[in-house]
């Protein structure tokens, strides 16, 4: 299997352990809906999201959200964690956001 770049972050505080935990995983290109379901599963968080960039300048970047057991049409702390990677990864520059 090809390793990924992931991240573990906690959303909703500055000190490590607290918060909502969440896993961050940046994929070069989009991976099947098995493989990341089977992520999250591995993971075992309450979410976990998946970032990739596209070539779409309306939507610079792609996220999907998953549980351990669902994917998900949208959650709060996971969009806001992957916004967190993405400023601190350098991806927001194509997010015009000004970050």
């Amino acid at each position: 299997m090809t390793p990924y770049e992931f991240h573990h972050v906690d959303v909703f505080t500055e000190t490590p352990y607290e918060g909502n935990p969440l896993a961050v995983v940046l994929t070069p290109d989009a991976l099947p809906t098995a493989t990341m379901q089977r992520i999250a599963n591995e993971f075992n968080l309450a979410e976990t999201v998946f970032v990739r960039q596209t070539t779409n300048e309306a939507m610079p970047l792609r996220l999907r959200i998953f549980t351990p057991l669902t994917e998900m049409s949208f959650a709060g702390h996971p969009t806001i964690g992957a916004a967190f990677v993405a400023h601190r990864e350098g991806l927001c520059s194509r997010l015009h956001l000004g970050c």
